[in-house]
């Protein structure tokens, strides 16, 4: 529910099934901060509950979530953050058993495409990733040329990249993600070149369910996109559809693509939605819908091919609301005065 700057894909996916005439269910929106502006938001969900951070324990994460299965009669759930992923698809036939549906990745499928995992993955299947290595040691930033040259990337095990042109540049950015995100920190090839996603949704069987391709136009501070475009690509797509195969994913996943020279390398796997995932409806392949059908056992309908030259751009925008809400949140952690109208 998180909607700043660098915004997470919960307020999209909740959007996208809204978009849908199709869909008429209860939305509750799960929180980690009374303060996530995405709580808010009118016509998104329709209860909002504050949960436990999954890193502060699993037990008090999973009571809370039947707790609120009690309150809202709960019964499919789309995780949208990769630190809370993990948990979830170790407990998914606990969750089933408790009438709580998902539709994710095998906890084998989840660790091969992590950023410390990618580079051997990608070489088994003959995928396009630039080189990578994972550090524990910061004084190994020092004797990397033989291996990866510099400027190269300094990622987080979950978020965060920065670029670092010498090794006193990337000791500063790997002791600020060691801090944060712990370790190993991955030191990744740097690729130029433009920039592109794919959103899709993989069947588990190697086949792909709809995916969707979009350039970025433009970007935030933080690197995150902030504008983009919808293209049409079929080197883009094959190799999408080639990454799918070789995992055999289930469930929502995002390539982060550099084109550079006329080919593509992969730079991340991300297990689940992109923030920019209203797009996709947009463009005419509503995958979180179809994410969500596939949870309950549905079948969806087969996708036409996506519609190009369909863009996105984000704004920040204020809003007005009674303190009321936000008092129940914080004091209650839980807030059920919301419409769904659609936004």
């Amino acid at each position: 529910m998180i909607a700043n700057e660098s915004p997470a894909p919960g307020t999209a996916v909740i959007r996208s099934l809204r978009a849908s005439p199709s869909f008429n269910g209860k939305v509750v929106g799960l929180a980690y901060d009374a303060m996530e502006a995405g709580n808010f938001i009118e016509g998104v969900a329709d209860e909002v509950f504050l949960v436990p951070y999954p890193s502060q324990g699993h037990e008090d994460y999973f009571k809370r979530l039947l707790y609120i299965k009690q309150r809202t009669g709960l019964n499919a759930l789309i995780p949208t953050l990769d630190a809370e992923l993990l948990p979830i698809i170790q407990m998914s036939d606990w969750l089933k058993a408790k009438g709580i549906a998902t539709f994710l990745p095998t906890q084998e499928q989840f660790r091969l495409r992590a950023k410390d995992q990618l580079f051997q993955m990608a070489a088994r299947h003959a995928l396009p990733v630039p080189r990578s290595l994972s550090l524990f040691d910061p004084a190994m930033l020092w004797s990397l040329d033989r291996e990866v040259r510099y400027p190269l990337l300094i990622k987080g095990i979950f978020y965060e990249a920065y670029l670092a042109r010498d090794p006193q540049e990337a000791a500063a950015h790997f002791e600020k993600i060691r801090q944060k995100w712990g370790l190993p920190v991955v030191v990744q090839e740097f690729v130029p070149g433009d920039e592109y996603d794919v959103a899709a949704v993989g069947d588990g069987r190697g086949g792909v369910v709809g995916a969707v391709p979009m350039r970025k136009m433009q970007l935030s501070d933080k690197g995150k996109a902030w504008a983009g475009v919808t293209v049409s690509d079929d080197k883009l797509m094959e190799l999408a559809r080639k990454t799918i195969k070789a995992l055999k994913w289930r469930g929502p996943l995002e390539l982060e693509v550099m084109k550079s020279r006329g080919a593509y390398y992969i730079i991340e796997i991300n297990p689940r939605f992109p923030a920019w995932i209203y797009l996709a409806q947009g463009a005419g392949q509503n995958l979180p819908l179809a994410c969500l059908e596939l949870a309950l056992g549905r079948t969806p309908a087969p996708f036409a091919p996506h519609k190009p030259g369909v863009v996105f751009m984000r704004s920040a925008m204020d809003f007005i609301m009674p303190m009321s809400k936000l008092q129940a949140l914080t004091a209650d952690g839980e807030c059920h005065e919301y419409g769904s109208q659609k936004v």
